[in-house]
């Protein structure tokens, strides 16, 4: 008699790599909140979605069918924002939870993109055109209607008007440069983000978090899903190299930081790179530099 077949189920990494395989087959929502994994991995992703799909229906059933879009977005912002009480976490903004769906669907609270991605599933099922928008420093949403684009803030669920959103970007022109002759209109920063760049977004706020707390471990898984998610963003390689370095990983330091140097030749930080590769053993020996 054969030995029965034995299949290993997927790591969360392996999972979390099939669902950005291919940008047509890419599901937002799903890959999003498989990133809950790393924190909580008897997590059931499927159930997650069961349960986004269980307030659409509940969302659908206040909705007429004969609903305008504009009446679909006023039943949608009344239903997200106040009768389930989804908003912004105000009093612990930098909390590791607010970017982790699991969390936020279970605290009803969050930060702006966490929020956005379920608006947007929301949105999108009841019929209406949304998007995310990459907006600096703070994430948004923008609605296509027959009467015109609507910008929501997914924090607070309000509608932002033009002067808002100029307002919104003033410490960002400031510091980048871009007033006076250089100002750039608003319409750029308004650009629908696709569901890769959201991604990348969200693991970004979680690198920042657990850099800033020097949790290595948590930020190696973190920047582990950043290089399957973009495969030639080599400072996300570079950055893992660091972390791996401060783990006493030595060889997988020496990997990471070894494809930066290949990668990017032009690189401002390459002396600093070349030098703690020296310091874990590997230098110029290996023709990095």
């Amino acid at each position: 008699m054969s030995d029965r077949l034995h299949f290993e189920p997927p790591t969360a990494l392996e999972y979390f790599s099939t669902l950005v395989a291919d940008d047509a087959s890419l599901s937002l929502l799903e890959a999003a909140a498989s990133i809950s994994l790393d924190e909580h991995p008897d997590l059931d992703v499927q159930s997650l979605l069961a349960e986004v799909d269980a307030l659409v229906a509940q969302l659908r059933r206040r909705v007429p069918a004969d609903a305008v879009p504009l009446q679909r977005l006023r039943q949608l912002n009344r239903y997200f924002f106040h009768e389930l009480g989804f908003a912004g976490n105000v009093n612990d903004y930098y909390d590791p939870g607010n970017s982790l769906l699991s969390t936020v669907l279970r605290t009803r609270r969050g930060i702006p993109i966490t929020l956005a991605v379920l608006y947007i599933e929301l949105a999108t099922e009841i019929g209406l055109v949304a998007r995310g928008v990459s907006f600096p420093g703070h994430f948004l949403v923008k609605l296509h209607t027959p009467e015109g684009e609507v910008v929501i803030d997914p924090f607070s669920g309000q509608s932002l008007s033009r002067e808002q959103l100029d307002e919104l970007l003033v410490p960002y022109r400031r510091s980048h440069g871009l007033e006076g002759d250089f100002e750039m209109p608003l319409g750029l920063f308004l650009q629908a983000a696709e569901p890769r760049e959201v991604l990348a977004r969200m693991l970004r706020n979680l690198k920042e978090i657990h850099r800033s707390a020097r949790d290595w471990p948590r930020l190696v898984a973190v920047l582990d899903r950043l290089v399957v998610l973009l495969p030639h963003a080599w400072e996300e390689r570079r950055d893992r190299g660091l972390a791996h370095a401060e783990l006493g990983h030595r060889e997988a330091a020496r990997q990471d930081l070894g494809a930066y140097l290949i990668h990017v030749r032009e690189a401002v930080d390459r002396a600093a790179v070349s030098a703690r590769l020296t310091e874990l053993g590997t230098g110029a020996a290996d023709g990095l530099h």
